[in-house]
């Protein structure tokens, strides 16, 4: 026995149902991690069938194909000579579970299945699975046939159960038992367990990194030991973006970091460590004390074979992995990179022609449209790079041409961005900064009028009703006014669509295709309600729907950097407006007057409203604090400063407008999820769409009677 040990944890990029392209992925990280000379691997959870299977874990064909593919694995002998920790659903005595297996040359060690399940926000595991609910125990799974005939006996152990090797021990967690208060790793570590896995499905959220390396990090510098990583990567079928960075961390600092957004199928990281490290880091007096007092004891499934094989010793070359600092993308990186992966998956899986995005003029479009440069930017890098998988991928989408070379020649291959204006709504700034954004980025570019068509909806309407509707500015009611804006507003819709069908066609691709319509309304917007029921903000997936104003501005600037764009300034200095009213001298549209309340004010009653989970009367009181007048500001608080009856006024009138939009919600473009106040109507925000009237509701009455409290006690005082 030996003290070095290579362990490897890995990142795939798998798809849901993909069973056998998963398995081939699967495969070729344990060959990758082989060679790195890893005498473990660890994959992501649920790796065989994909995670995001959802209901198909409620069909039998979902675990039939699982362990079919799990055989085909075992059966490999490239596999052998590795302990490997795999992830796939198994049902035992007719209970689904979320499952690792531990597996050694072809044999099953034992099966761990999950303990805590994810069952917030996005996830709904307890709608498929059953937890393991008996800590330490475990009973006879009995195997199917064809693992029999692997295996040369019909049952192996199903529990919670733990490796015991000839140098050390290992146990296997699955994704949320790492965030959970009584964490099993913690249990593990004072029964000696010195090598933790785990396994997960953890989506991306801004910034959510940090959260997940402070848990690790601090789970190891606790309790001591080696802990690896392993996270699903790319976008596998759904709203979601799993953004991969496998993590190896000993005794709480990090040793290796896998990419957080990268387009390889395949990533698998490394990491030699010196057990002893583990051992003296564990003989502090008061852990030694808690591991004797400890009652908490696992079954140990024994295996001769060796993590640290005394020729790796001997072995001069051989070096323990010397620890860094974490590595963390900033919030506008994160936007560029992690939408743009997305987008990247999604096309190449879809089979389409390529992205048609309706181009404003405005921060928005823009924004859409800068992401996918961005998606551009990591196809070309990794074509620079050498990947194979992204080099046929983009044979395939871009026909009958030589790969391109540069973002901008790939962009006007697969992107198309479509102006479509209005002669009296439509500005010449937006009209010019469309164009000289699609010219800066590459994009084919289209910009016509939309006019006759919104006239000979106005001359029907004319002659079915007899009564002519008129905008606002010419002395048209506020029904007539957002009437005739929305026309315009899905009449556009209608052309994006139109277009995206016959644009391959118009430009001679070989087989023709379709493109895929991007949306463009943040997340913002789609909360408050302001948009058009099918109009443009109803495409086919949405790259900001979950972003809000704010940091696609910080993208914009930081892109117009990075990117070397110029024109972006141009889009952060323009007011946001809709242009669908008539521009006269004295009026120009603004979404914020449109709105009654800011972007940023729409943040803070996004965030109270779902992270805060408070209604009405909750946000009220607690936002007469954060904004009222009377507060003594700090340096840092950039809140605004209202009258209570201001604050009032807003929280009421975000709420009426939450309520009676809320069913626009039902229809909403599937965005990539970004944040955790996204009002997704899908699954993440379970909520009516049809409210009682808010403005007679007890919450504002209650609004009212505290308001009436406020004021009598600020008078008091002065």
């Amino acid at each position: 026995m030996g003290r070095l040990i290579t362990v490897a944890t890995c990142s795939l990029n798998q798809w849901a149902l993909d069973f056998e392209g998963n398995t081939q992925r699967i495969i070729e990280s344990i060959r990758q991690a082989k060679a790195k000379g890893a005498r473990l691997r660890v994959g992501p959870e649920l790796e065989i069938c994909g995670y995001t299977c959802q209901d198909h874990y409620l069909e039998q064909d979902t675990y039939i194909h699982s362990l079919e593919m799990l055989v085909r694995i075992l059966s490999d002998e490239s596999c052998y000579d590795i302990l490997l920790d795999i992830g796939l659903p198994i049902q035992h005595r007719n209970v689904n579970y979320n499952c690792r297996v531990i597996c050694l040359n072809g044999k099953i060690l034992f099966i761990r299945p999950k303990m805590f399940l994810a069952n917030d926000g996005n996830y709904r595991e307890m709608r498929f699975f059953t937890p393991w609910m008996r800590p330490m125990e475990w009973e006879e799974y009995h195997l199917p046939p064809d693992l029999q005939k692997l295996q040369g006996r019909t049952h192996v152990p199903f529990g919670d159960c733990v490796i015991s090797t000839p140098d050390t021990c290992f146990g296997a967690e699955t994704c949320e038992e790492m965030f959970v208060p009584d964490a099993p790793h913690t249990h593990m570590s004072l029964d000696g367990v010195e090598i933790m896995t785990n396994s997960s499905g953890s989506h991306f959220n801004l910034q959510k990194l940090d959260i997940r390396l402070k848990l690790i990090s601090e789970a190891t510098r606790k309790c001591g030991g080696i802990y690896l990583y392993a996270n699903q990567q790319g976008c596998d079928g759904d709203r979601l973006y799993f953004d991969g960075c496998a993590l190896i961390l000993c005794n709480g600092r990090v040793l290796a970091q896998g990419s957080q957004f990268s387009l390889n199928d395949v990533e698998v990281i490394t990491a030699t460590i010196d057990i002893e490290e583990v051992r003296s880091y564990r003989s502090s007096i008061s852990r030694r004390m808690q591991a004797a007092m400890s009652t908490r004891k696992y079954n140990r499934i024994q295996t001769d074979f060796e993590l640290g094989p005394e020729a790796d010793d001997l072995d001069l070359v051989i070096r323990p992995t010397i620890p860094h600092e974490p590595r963390y993308h900033g919030v506008e990186e994160e936007i560029a990179l992690c939408a743009g992966a997305w987008l990247w998956d999604y096309l190449r899986r879809s089979g389409t022609a390529g992205y048609l995005v309706p181009l404003s003029g405005g921060i928005d479009s823009c924004a859409t449209a800068v992401i996918v440069y961005s998606m551009c930017r990591l196809v070309i890098k990794a074509i620079e790079d050498g990947n194979q998988q992204v080099i046929e991928d983009v044979k395939r989408i871009v026909p009958g041409k030589d790969i391109p070379t540069t973002p901008q020649a790939l962009c006007h291959e697969i992107f198309h961005t479509v102006y479509m204006g209005m002669s009296k709504q439509s500005s010449a700034d937006t009209r010019r900064r469309a164009k000289e954004l699609a010219a800066e980025i590459g994009s084919y570019h289209l910009s016509f009028d939309i006019d006759p068509l919104f006239e000979a909806h106005k001359i029907q309407v004319q002659e079915v009703l007899g009564f002519e509707p008129k905008f606002k500015v010419e002395g048209g009611s506020e029904t007539e006014n957002l009437a005739l804006q929305n026309i315009q507003a899905r009449e556009r819709m209608v052309h994006a669509y139109k277009y995206a069908q016959i644009l391959p066609l118009a430009r001679k691709r070989p087989g023709g295709g379709s493109l895929l319509v991007l949306g463009s309304a943040n997340v913002g917007e789609s909360l408050r309600g302001y948009l058009t029921k099918y109009d443009c903000s109803s495409a086919d997936i949405n790259p900001i729907g979950s972003i809000d104003k704010a940091d696609l501005k910080r993208l914009i600037a930081w892109a117009q950097i990075h990117f070397e764009i110029p024109v972006l300034q141009e889009f952060l200095d323009a007011v946001p407006t809709a242009e669908l009213e008539p521009i006269t001298e004295t009026y120009v549209q603004s979404d914020e007057a449109d709105m009654g309340m800011t972007y940023d004010e729409l943040t803070t009653f996004g965030r109270l409203r779902k992270v805060n989970k408070l209604g009405p009367y909750g946000m009220f009181q607690r936002l007469v604090h954060d904004w009222g007048c009377d507060r003594v500001k700090t340096e840092d608080d950039h809140a605004p400063m209202y009258e209570p009856a201001e604050i009032a006024l807003k929280v009421k009138r975000f709420f009426h407008y939450y309520a009676i939009n809320r069913h626009k919600m039902t229809t909403l473009t599937p965005s990539l999820h970004c944040n955790d106040y996204s009002p997704d109507d899908n699954r993440f925000d379970l909520r009516p769409f049809l409210y009682p009237l808010f403005w007679k509701s007890w919450s504002f009455k209650k609004i009212d009677e505290h308001l009436k409290k406020l004021e009598k006690a600020r008078k008091a005082t002065k």
